[in-house]
């Protein structure tokens, strides 16, 4: 193992790459919900 890529090659790392894009897609669409229902039911919080 040498180097900067020693861990994934790239078609690993694009993948990789894929899930935390949609992982942190779905978290921030979930926190918008959230959010917006929350604002719904106590416009107060």
């Amino acid at each position: 193992m040498e180097g900067p890529d020693a861990g994934m090659n790239d078609e690993e790392a694009r993948v990789f790459h894929g899930y935390l894009v949609m992982g942190t897609a779905v978290f921030v669409i979930t926190a918008v919900v959230a959010h917006f229902l929350t604002w719904s039911w106590r416009p107060w919080f």
